[in-house]
């Protein structure tokens, strides 16, 4: 089967066709997401129509929380303005005559980390990635743990810092994404130096001895929360995704520090990077399409 997946994301919308489970073609154009969630959805549209080849179902992994049984946005918030109850599904579907599948972006990338990366070998594992905040996504048996409102995984809000919350007035203040995504290390770093104000800066001054000091503090506000993670679902993985987990040395502290932060009879927990980097969330998209369709024609055929 040939289907078209897009990933849906504030800076730019990646894209590709996928043949049999083989992804191709794969572009990125600018979300533009300042422009709101009509210009967001007419750059799709527009990609689609462009599209000189026959396809049978669209997959879309995106921002925001998700419905996915309606394939309809629950909650966006500003970084796509007015996304929030946009009916993607609904719309692509009376356009363009084929399914349509949509997902939320972490738990699109996860299940692309459990069919094809680095979760391939796990029934059941739990996911993070680290970027502006920090996305989660349940996978139990394979399939995407929704919750009751398609909205598990918020591992992002973990209180970790419990005097900030209380004394804070937004409901992620004193919370795990605060102080471990690459946002709160970028905070740290420009408090010490301004000009350590993105990652790859940060990294190019580990000589340094007050930066590599920053990250050492960053790397144990990350096993706050994994270890968090790791006490309540009891899992067999946690794959750890987002940009900046490509850099070796994170890991390597994340494994130094593991035993200091778990309780023993619950480290076997593997704490791995993910497999497949920016690709996760099309190939997710691509493996949840064809399920979404094999799903309906059984359906169908009752």
């Amino acid at each position: 089967m040939t289907i078209l997946v897009f990933d849906i994301g504030g800076t730019s919308i990646k894209h590709g066709i996928c043949i049999d489970g083989k992804l191709n073609n794969v572009n990125e154009t600018p979300t533009d997401a300042r422009k709101g969630a009509r210009h967001v959805m007419e750059t799709v549209i527009s990609l689609i129509k462009k599209t000189d080849i026959a396809y049978g179902a669209i997959g879309i992994s995106t921002a925001g929380q998700v419905n996915a049984s309606t394939g309809s946005i629950i909650y966006a918030n500003q970084n796509i303005p007015g996304y929030t109850g946009t009916k993607i599904r609904e719309e692509l579907e009376e356009l363009f005559h084929v399914p349509v599948m949509v997902e939320n972006d972490v738990n699109a990338a996860a299940v692309g980390e459990a069919i094809y990366g680095a979760g391939k070998d796990f029934e059941s594992f739990l996911m993070l990635t680290y970027g502006t905040g920090v996305g989660g996504a349940v996978i139990q048996n394979k399939q995407v743990y929704h919750g009751s409102s398609f909205s598990a995984g918020e591992f992002g809000a973990i209180i970790t810092h419990s005097d900030a919350r209380l004394k804070g007035s937004d409901y992620f203040d004193g919370c795990y994404e605060k102080y471990a995504s690459t946002t709160g290390l970028v905070k740290m770093a420009m408090e010490y130096n301004p000009s350590l104000n993105n990652g790859k800066k940060i990294f190019s001054s580990l000589d340094d001895p007050g930066v590599m000091e920053i990250l050492d503090h960053w790397v144990d506000e990350i096993m706050l929360g994994l270890a968090t993670l790791t006490h309540i679902y009891n899992p067999s993985c946690i794959i750890l995704g987002g940009g900046i987990m490509v850099q070796p040395l994170i890991l390597e502290k994340i494994e130094e520090k593991k035993n200091r932060f778990i309780i023993p009879s619950f480290a076997h927990v593997k704490l791995l990077p993910a497999g497949l980097e920016n690709l996760a969330g099309l190939l997710g998209a691509n493996y949840l399409a064809e399920e979404y369709v094999s799903h309906r024609s059984s359906s169908f055929s009752l």
